[in-house]
């Protein structure tokens, strides 16, 4: 689910390009296997849709409406005004909350289609996009879950998901596209982050590698910070919780144990203790989310709640679900040593 400017763009891609949406520069992708956009500010996948299997089978992405929602995806604005769709309509009129945004802050239209949730209001830079999988790095949340060195003094969820980043590869095979990204910046003293993303026809992975180059341990946490697309956040169900202990944010951290599968009905935000594989279940789709050299699981909706720059109607219709190194499972990082941070996203009903 993302801004029609941003599908525009995607509608006008034939393979591979770059281009500049919201200030920032962009890499699109429309191929036969799906649709992928990652934002060089902060390594970000903002979209991945694969393709439809009829569309896959003749070699090519079709152009035609039909097939595109076959596979997820929604019509183009024309076509869904013409059939009186809803999907291309705002998601709220345009005198509600205006309180919580700028005057100079308009919401644009929220396409369906595709597995990721972006802002309808992304924030001018240097602000950072709200949705897709921002990179939290080399801290989680506030700064005091982070090491205890002066690196750590900076914005929430770190400096990577704000710094520009350089797109140093892509490896392109038959079944789909591998993208290897590093930071333009040093953004820290002693660790470097590069990030690789991988899609194709049947699931999205996002790796978040740091490497320790300097002289002395450092502590880290981090995650990647999964907007996931859903009908309304508040009739989800997410299998694979039942006994996990996890932390309430909005219980001033108390620690708790899952009573059964989580069924979602409003604003939560907890840290799971699992390294368990997830379902989520919408009521259309089930969504499963893998984890890799993660033993904590945020899950995360504000709810009424809701940050500024996002409208009542627009929370409905994202998840955080986020691969995660937090207070319950730090990492500790000695000079030469890696740790792989990684999230993978597939269809539960395929192999």
């Amino acid at each position: 689910m993302i801004p029609a400017s941003l599908r525009a763009l995607l509608d006008a891609t034939d393979g591979q390009r770059r281009a500049e949406w919201a200030g920032r520069e962009v890499w699109l992708a429309r191929e036969a296997w799906g649709e992928l956009v990652v934002s060089l500010q902060g390594a970000q996948v903002l979209h991945y849709l694969p393709a439809p299997e009829d569309a896959r089978a003749e070699g090519s992405l079709s152009n035609a409406p039909e097939d595109a929602q076959a596979a997820g995806a929604s019509p183009s604005p024309e076509d869904a005004t013409a059939e009186g769709s809803l999907s291309n309509a705002p998601l709220s009129n345009a005198s509600e909350d205006t309180r919580t945004r700028s005057p100079d802050q308009s919401e644009e239209a929220l396409v369906a289609g595709g597995w990721l949730w972006v802002t309808p209001t992304p924030q001018a830079l240097p602000g950072a996009i709200r949705g897709g999988i921002p990179l939290c790095w080399p801290w989680f949340a506030d700064e005091n879950t982070a090491d205890e060195s002066p690196d750590r003094s900076g914005p929430m969820h770190g400096p990577a998901r704000k710094a520009d980043w350089r797109l140093d590869a892509v490896d392109e095979h038959e079944e789909g596209v591998e993208l290897h990204l590093s930071p333009l910046e040093r953004l820290h003293s002693q660790l470097v982050p590069r990030a690789v993303i991988q899609a194709n026809a049947k699931r999205l992975h996002v790796e978040l590698v740091t490497e320790h180059v300097g002289e002395t341990p450092v502590k880290i946490t981090g995650a990647l910070h999964s907007y996931l697309a859903v009908d309304d956040a508040r009739a989800c169900r997410i299998e694979g919780l039942a006994g996990a202990r996890y932390l309430d944010k909005l219980a001033d951290f108390a620690e708790r144990e899952q009573q059964g599968e989580l069924g979602v009905r409003g604003g939560l935000d907890r840290i799971y203790h699992t390294n368990a594989e997830l379902t989520l279940d919408d009521g259309s789709q089930r969504l499963r989310v893998a984890r890799q050299g993660s033993d904590s699981a945020v899950v995360w909706n504000p709810g009424d709640d809701r940050p500024a720059d996002t409208s009542a109607a627009a929370g409905r219709r994202f998840l955080c679900i986020e691969s995660a190194n937090t207070r319950l499972d730090p990492v500790w990082l000695v000079p030469g040593a890696q740790h792989l941070l990684g999230t993978t996203l597939s269809l539960a009903n395929d192999a």
